[in-house]
């Protein structure tokens, strides 16, 4: 079984980026940091005119480090694997079991570019890349990420099946902290691609598949919970709490909406004996001239 899903989708069937499309990719974000880092060090050499030599070698190393290495893996942390040559070809660095990668994923691939990618041409990368299967560098292997296309015909899109209604929401205190991420990838693959199997095969799989997660978790599926309902409705809480976790930040920032009082409405004060008078100035009700005595 081939392909990956993302974590802030649902979506399976997105392929391996391959070196063609990821060193087109690099090619546009390198002519992009070093035009920053040239402005930069420009600006840098006017302002530091007056320093000593140690001084502006400290100040040359210090832009090197800040505008080659960290601003890259600051793009990649805060758009969650989309650099502007990634977002111009159609790539996204994930997870390997495809959801969004943190900020020690594109630390790790940042540090190991700087061999693989700067110093050496990029000459390391793509050796690696071309003997890779799934077309990755050794950045990728040590952080445990993957370059996916996500430019895909829409008849290719395979969508993981929601867990049945009276599931969802039967998982919210499960821990899921001790599944590995190749167990996320293989249950995810197995659900997508359930109804190609064969009937008895896919019971099996299923089963297995349940045992290992009740094992990492620690929490059997409820009573009269077939195998497949119950990881369906498993990875359906791990995809809600990877997106809560995505999006929180901006949720955060969002202004609170104001308080609106409700209007307070107040009751004319009629005289005793006067009566009411209409919106047009004319009475609203039958005039009243005195009262009549009991017989």
């Amino acid at each position: 079984m081939s392909g990956v899903v993302t974590g802030d989708a649902v979506v399976l069937g997105l392929q391996p980026a391959r070196l063609p499309s990821r060193a087109l990719a690099v090619l546009i974000d390198l002519v992009v940091v070093w035009a920053v880092y040239l402005l930069v060090m420009i600006g840098l050499a006017l302002a530091t005119a007056s320093l000593d030599e140690a001084a502006a070698t400290a100040v040359s190393i210090a832009s090197f480090l800040l505008v080659l290495v960290g601003a890259p893996i600051a793009v990649e942390t805060l758009s969650h694997g989309r650099s502007l040559g990634k977002l111009a070809c159609g790539l996204r660095v994930v997870r390997d079991d495809g959801g969004p990668i943190r900020f020690r994923h594109a630390l790790v691939r940042g540090a190991m570019g700087v061999v693989e990618i700067l110093m050496t041409f990029g000459v390391v990368a793509c050796i690696a890349s071309l003997v890779s299967e799934r077309g990755r560098r050794l950045g990728d292997v040590f952080a445990g990420t993957l370059v996916v296309r996500e430019r895909i015909p829409a008849a290719r899109a395979l969508v993981v099946p929601p867990p049945p209604p009276w599931l969802v929401g039967r998982f919210a205190g499960l821990d899921l902290s001790a599944v590995p991420e190749p167990l996320w990838l293989e249950i995810r693959q197995y659900l997508t691609r359930a109804r190609e199997l064969d009937p008895f095969v896919g019971r099996r799989l299923a089963e297995r598949l349940a045992d290992e997660l009740v094992a990492r978790t620690g929490t059997p599926p409820p009573p009269g919970v077939p195998a497949d309902a119950f990881l369906a409705g498993v990875v359906a809480e791990r995809q809600a709490r990877d997106s809560r976790r995505a999006f929180a930040p901006a949720a955060e920032g969002l202004p609170a909406a104001p308080a609106v009082a409700a209007p307070v409405v107040v009751a004319p004060v009629v005289p005793h004996g006067v009566p009411p008078v209409g919106p047009a100035g004319g009475e609203s009700g039958p005039r009243v001239t005195g009262f009549a005595p009991p017989a």
